[in-house]
């Protein structure tokens, strides 16, 4: 595993988000919380399975330090070597509780807490475990969406699924067909695992795909709830093909934004008709619902 890693003022964070998009197979960043010169920065960083191309990541860099209009900040390129970094999540990843969502490990032998759906997800090879705050902030979405009783979505499509926490959300409460998509095909086999370790196999089906392309998206369409938590930028991109994917009075879920990047998102879907709902702000990131008008 190899790291690229630099820190950057929080306004610069979008620029050097799309830099480095395809430059690496997971992107994480971190606010830097402790005072000092630092103050109001953040740590980006990307993970690869393969040796980063150094010509391109300079590249990418620059591009974003010219969009954000700040000088190229030091960038760092490292090799992990072969650490458990599944094993290390393992240890340290608790149990959670968001709304009527209750989210662990296996590795967790106390009893749930009752009224709550549990749903065993591992830290692994994909993304979503809860922890992040576009995770968190899509659960708190849905534990809304479920409270309202005359909305029960009868197709649901969780685009980008990682691990398929929000899939097998959705089809532990309304126990309904839902169709998990991503572009890495370890996440689908990480997302089917998962749904047949919580018993929801029956209710949600895997595939790999390329966004919207895939026709089995869209023959299984239109949805009454999509979920889609990637980053802003293909979430700007898709715009088009998930608003014409989403039923009249359907409602989709768009995270992995920052707050910054919040009026570029929403703008994206209301040029396609969609009104915003509900925002949810969860630390410096936003989670939005947002919703098609009925026939």
């Amino acid at each position: 595993m190899w790291r690229i890693e630099c820190v950057v003022p929080a306004p610069a964070v979008a620029a050097f988000e799309a830099g480095l998009e395809g430059l690496c197979d997971a992107l994480l960043c971190f606010e830097i919380e402790e005072a000092g010169p630092l103050k109001g920065h953040w740590r980006l960083e990307g993970l690869s399975e393969t040796t980063p191309d150094r010509d391109r990541v300079g590249l990418g860099i620059a591009l974003a330090a010219r969009a954000a209009g700040i000088d190229e900040p030091a960038v760092s390129i490292t090799h992990l070597g072969p650490r458990d970094w599944v094993a290390e999540n393992l240890r340290t990843f608790p149990p959670l509780d968001i709304g009527r969502f209750h989210v662990r490990g296996s590795h967790v032998t106390e009893r749930p807490p009752a009224g709550k759906h549990t749903l065993i997800v591992d830290a692994a090879t994909a993304f979503g475990s809860g922890e992040h705050p576009t995770t968190a902030g899509c659960l708190k979405a849905l534990d809304d969406l479920a409270r309202d009783r005359r909305r029960r979505p009868a197709r649901t499509l969780d685009m980008g699924c990682g691990t398929g926490l929000l899939a097998l959300a959705a089809a532990a409460h309304w126990r309904a067909p839902v169709l998990a998509a991503d572009l890495d095909a370890e996440a689908v086999r990480v997302a089917r695992h998962n749904a047949r370790v919580n018993g929801l196999a029956g209710q949600v089906r895997c595939l790999r795909s390329d966004g919207f392309r895939d026709r089995r998206v869209r023959d299984a369409g239109p949805y009454d709830l999509i979920l889609a938590n990637i980053l802003a930028r293909p979430l700007t991109r898709m715009a088009p093909a998930a608003a014409a994917a989403l039923a009249p009075g359907g409602r989709i879920v768009l995270s992995g934004l920052l707050a910054t990047q919040e009026a570029r998102v929403a703008n994206a879907y209301r040029r396609q008709g969609l009104a915003l709902v509900r925002r949810y702000p969860v630390a410096e990131w936003m989670t939005l619902v947002m919703g098609k008008p009925a026939a």
